[in-house]
């Protein structure tokens, strides 16, 4: 067992190789947070972790105890009120309007393995050994309330999984209007601050600023995890970097509602919080109900924030995603979004497949447009039925003609909107998102379906299954191109819609999980107006997620760097573009497109058939370079080693893991005039092998590439007179290490 629990003290004491998680029952039978971070050995107690005094305008529970004050201790799950004046992880209104609730240790289990989270994505595991929980059962006497506490640590990752459960084992009703997944109170604001931020076309760009005394937070209201905020954080030390020092990752398996804050108190103690927004959260509990929280994932690194990363990696990649996909090869796929919109036949289309097989491609996927009268973006969302105006052999006929091309066949859904001018509205109004007599808000001119309803979900499911039932597509992309508005349910009372945000991604969540059951060979792919809802909760049922709209190779620089915090590349939809690029109007050579797209799920969203003879040829080249080099990119160890938030350059590189091999992507933005001379060091390589590098024609040992460094100058260093290719603006060179 990796969990000690001492009977004498009440302290647990969880840990593996690497970390140590300790807590204890406080003299008020509360829980208190003891320390998180490097493995230290057990003791007989640790009771000296427990720091108190005296302190003026504090309050303190026990008459004539002036030093045990929840005001300063550190606790696991704590709540308002009761003399802690920082913000909480729990509050329930209560029938006669107090919010103060006392939640006291009851009782615990330890258990090998990872129990499922009911109707919610998790991290898990498929053998018992890998990983420890522990379950500690807290009462509210009161208002008769369980609270079970659940801590998963892992056996061979600096992971601790956490999450919440409520149920109401009295007659009483109660409301829960905040149910964090997890909390962490620190003894120390010495922290960086980092979150992934940004917009449309420009997501998960890293933020730093230093933590300060107040309450410094991102989330998002918007009903989806969000293109603004990612539900991830990570605090480091202020001399931490990719390779060195302590960082702390915070983050959750939801893909809706959810805010991450930083709370530092007065004395200079961090409390981290990580769950569902409570911002119009409620949910109603009548006895014998139930409410399970998302899960947090939190993770430890004292090696810098690449450490922290690949822990993620691992664990993600491994024991988050499932099914078939998992460990399966993922096809080079080319998708004719950008190069015909809506305006396409099914000879169009078989051109367009015919072309794109010639050069190597192994999926061709079909994009909005192919369905009831949709032949723009005002018309035909919700009629999942085929046009056969467009496509005369429908969709399973069409399939069959790709594959006997050669070619998988891929499918556009968005099953979560309608637009008014659609059967489907037109026969249920009363199906999507609205409060009663308010004006209900557009995007991309359609409305959100009330996946809150059963029937809604239902209805989707019949229609999606009988387009996939066929058997020929092996491939969805899931779109979702707006946040949520009007929030509001015909299907549930006044009291209970504060739920419906949640329930809705409930919804999401129940489709999800009944199409890949059904329909296991099917990759999917989910996307949200790009990146709008990259979170872990989506790669439980999706492998993989177009990270964003945005497919220009430089500002996909930024994107996908900052992405790598958390994600792994085999998690990353990353294509290769026409120029001038659809979003930043900018024209950058067709190798350096490739060469930022091969570190993710690789593929092209471009026509083929307009390319010049030369363009075919290079492209024919990278499809194949890419289907040699595809398990090193999608399963190795990946290091960032330039950031393009910090200058004119980019570097990363992913390494087999018996270090055999590794790519090396440098990327340069602008040119320089008669610049520096540049060497890159590089890392994971076995030190004392020989690595032969193609590009350069010479063999380097790894400690010569990891300490010395890679020389990358180009001829910009000065001013070539041998006539050589000169160099220019958005250049790229990719780097192939073979050990001899």
């Amino acid at each position: 067992m990796t969990i000690i629990y001492n009977e004498e003290k009440k302290e647990f004491h969880l840990y593996n190789n690497e970390i140590s998680y300790i807590m204890k029952v406080l003299q008020n039978n509360q829980l208190g947070q003891l320390y998180f971070g490097k493995r230290v050995p057990h003791r007989a107690s640790f009771d000296y972790l427990v720091e108190m005094q005296h302190r003026p305008m504090t309050a303190y529970p026990f008459q004539g105890n002036l030093y045990f004050s929840l005001d300063h201790l550190k606790q696991e799950y704590p709540s308002y009120g009761t003399s802690d004046f920082r913000q909480p992880a729990l509050e329930i209104l209560q029938r006669n309007g107090s919010r103060i609730t006392n939640f006291e240790y009851k009782t615990h289990e330890i258990y090998r393995g990872k129990p499922k989270l009911a109707n919610l994505p998790a991290t898990y595991t498929e053998h018992d050994d890998e990983a420890t929980t522990l379950q500690i059962t807290l009462l509210d006497s009161v208002i008769s309330v369980e609270l079970v506490l659940l801590y998963t640590i892992f056996e061979g990752e600096n992971a601790i999984a956490r999450s919440a459960r409520f149920k109401n084992i009295g007659t009483e009703s109660v409301d829960l209007t905040t149910a964090m997944s997890v909390n962490l109170d620190l003894p120390h604001d010495d922290y960086e601050w980092i979150q992934l931020s940004g917009a449309w076309g420009r997501e998960r760009h890293i933020k730093n600023r230093k933590l300060e005394q107040g309450v410094q937070s991102v989330g998002s209201i918007r009903g989806n995890s969000s293109l603004q905020h990612n539900p991830f954080i990570a605090l480091k030390r202020p001399h931490s970097d990719e390779f060195q020092g302590e960082v702390l990752g915070f983050s959750l398996v939801y893909s809706g509602n959810f805010l991450a804050q930083a709370e530092v108190d007065t004395h200079g103690q961090t409390r981290v919080m990580m769950g569902i927004h409570p911002h119009g959260f409620t949910w109603h509990l009548e006895g014998d109900e139930e409410f399970q929280t998302p899960e947090a994932v939190i993770v430890y690194s004292n090696k810098g924030i690449n450490a922290m990363s690949q822990t993620y990696h691992r664990l993600y990649r491994n024991r988050l995603v499932r099914g078939e996909w998992r460990d399966k090869t993922r096809p080079v796929l080319i998708n004719n979004w950008e190069a015909t919109y809506f305006d396409f036949d099914e000879a169009k289309i078989l051109e367009f497949a015919q072309a794109a097989k010639e050069d190597g491609i192994e999926l061709f996927v079909l994009d909005d447009g192919w369905f009831g009268e949709r032949n723009d973006d005002k018309r035909g969302l919700g009629d999942w039925v085929e046009n056969r105006e467009k496509l005369p052999s429908g969709i399973s006929g069409l399939a069959r003609k790709i594959e006997e091309i050669g070619m998988k066949f891929g499918l556009w859904f968005e099953p979560e909107m309608v637009n008014k001018n659609s059967n489907l509205y037109r026969e249920h109004p009363e199906w999507i998102i609205e409060t009663p007599e308010r004006r209900v808000s557009h995007g991309r001119n359609q409305f959100v379906l009330d996946f809150t309803q059963k029937e809604v979900v239902d209805h989707i499911y019949e229609m999606m299954a009988n387009i996939l039932k066929d058997g020929s597509v092996s491939y969805v992309k899931w779109d979702m191109n707006r946040s949520m508005t009007e929030v509001y349910s015909q299907a549930y009372s006044a009291e209970r819609q504060g739920e419906v945000f949640h329930r809705y991604i409930l919804g999401v969540y129940d489709l999800y999980e009944r199409l890949t059951s059904a329909f296991p060979h099917v990759l999917f792919e989910s996307c949200a107006s790009g990146g709008g809802r990259f979170d872990p909760g989506m790669l439980y049922y999706a492998p993989q997620t177009w990270t964003s709209d945005d497919t220009d190779a430089i500002e996909r620089l930024k994107i996908q760097y900052g992405t790598s915090l958390v994600y792994p590349l085999s998690s990353m939809g990353a294509h290769v573009s026409a120029v001038p690029n659809e979003q930043a109007f900018r024209m950058t050579p067709l190798e350096t497109r490739a060469n930022v797209a091969y570190f993710g799920s690789f593929g092209y969203e471009l026509d083929v058939t307009k390319l010049s003879k030369e363009e075919r040829e290079e492209m024919k080249k990278q499809v194949a370079f890419f289907k040699q080099y595809r398990p090193l990119l999608s399963q190795g160890t990946f290091y960032r080693l330039l950031s393009p938030f910090e200058g004119n350059f980019t570097a990363w590189m992913v390494v087999s893991e018996d270090k055999k091999e590794a790519i090396v992507g440098y990327y340069k933005v602008l040119n320089e005039v008669n610049g520096r001379f540049r060497r890159l060091p590089l890392k994971g390589l076995d030190p004392d092998k020989s690595y032969h590098i193609e590009k350069l024609n010479e063999n380097f040992s790894g400690s010569e590439l990891m300490n010395i460094g890679l020389v990358t100058s180009d001829a910009s260093a000065g001013q070539d007179l041998q006539g050589n290719e000169p160099p220019s603006d958005f250049s790229s060179v990719l780097y192939v290490l073979k050990a001899e």
